[in-house]
């Protein structure tokens, strides 16, 4: 796809993740049959204003990070978007998440964002990391001087990466707050839950994970399972040997992902907050109690829910754009306002 901008951006960064919908089976009566939770993917595509500085510009961790509150929140925050979709929104439901938000006052574009655009699909990965790599030629960010691959260690994810985004010379960058979580509960199941040396464990590898040095976390929590045992096939989710192994699967997975304070003298985001929020403005329109999609409508609704998520002339291509059917409503009804 050819560029359609004429210089290419300082600074850009591509985040990856999935959310979830209701959907319902084709080729049935009217009526909702056979409904289950689909995936679909979502991903947004940046450019920054951060500066490139030759001293890391935060040496240590955000206070948020140390706080023995807003840890363990974001830490369980983090693990129950890891948990099966089912799962996960059977209890967003039961804390009453999944009700309709009220209207607010819209945020403020954070500081360090200039411009976003949005790709949602229900395609597979395959095809929809196709589809990402089309709009990130569109705007030109494979040519920018630093660019940075955020996202967390979902397998689909780095496949896309490798296919699409390592030869252009992006780096992969693993969002630090799934690492967080990761470091959180292997902590509180080595060391017992709610123990002072959980937190002075979590305290130790968090320092050591945002100052990069991998290798040093990866070693002293490969001694810390070897000391609990190999965890037995038929053992909990919960058991420490089962929490600290993944944990260390996870840690020695992305140990090449975890270069934090270069990532931050680059200018480049370490945590994948920009394509969460997204996840959160697609799922405003697309979640509901009484919403059940099919695939068709699920896909074309989110292509054009990210189309007036993305802030330059997304919609009005989309609406210029030549269709094979015409109109279900009169002209120019869903055209947005000039």
């Amino acid at each position: 796809m050819p560029c359609r901008y004429a210089e290419a951006p300082r600074t850009a960064a591509v985040m990856v993740d999935g959310g979830t919908l209701q959907g319902r089976a084709e080729d049935q009566p009217r009526g909702v049959h056979d409904p289950g939770w689909r995936e679909y993917k979502a991903a947004c595509c940046l450019t920054l204003s951060t500066p490139v500085s030759a001293q890391d510009p935060q040496p240590q961790p955000p206070s948020k990070f140390l706080d023995p509150v807003r840890a363990a929140r974001l830490a369980a925050e983090m693990k129950a978007r890891r948990g099966k979709p089912a799962t996960r929104l059977a209890r967003q439901a039961k804390k009453g998440q999944g009700k309709k938000s009220r209207p607010g006052k819209a945020k403020k574009r954070r500081r360090w964002q200039k411009v976003r655009t949005v790709v949602a699909s229900m395609a597979s990965s395959e095809e929809f990391g196709w589809q990402v790599a089309a709009e990130v030629q569109r705007r030109g960010l494979d040519k920018a001087r630093n660019k940075g691959y955020v996202c967390d260690g979902q397998k689909y994810n780095w496949t896309i990466y490798e296919m699409h985004f390592q030869a252009w010379g992006f780096i992969g960058i693993l969002d630090f707050a799934h690492l967080l979580s990761y470091l959180y509960w292997s902590a509180q199941a080595a060391e017992g839950k709610g123990t002072p040396q959980a937190w002075t464990t979590y305290e130790r590898w968090l320092r050591w994970a945002w100052g990069g040095q991998a290798e040093k976390l990866i070693g002293e929590m490969a001694e810390v399972s070897a000391r609990l045992g190999a965890p037995p096939e038929d053992c909990a989710e919960e058991d420490p040997r089962k929490v600290v192994a993944e944990a260390l699967g996870y840690l020695r997975n992305n140990r090449k992902r975890m270069d934090y304070p270069r990532y931050r003298r680059l200018g480049l985001p370490i945590c994948s907050a920009g394509v969460e929020s997204t996840i959160k403005q697609l799922n405003a329109r697309v979640k509901g109690s009484e919403k059940f999609w099919l695939e068709q409508g699920a896909e074309a609704l989110l292509v054009l829910r990210a189309a007036h998520l993305s802030e330059d002339d997304s919609v009005q291509r989309y609406w210029d754009r030549p269709r094979p059917h015409p109109r279900a409503v009169g002209a120019n009804r869903l055209r947005p306002p000039s």
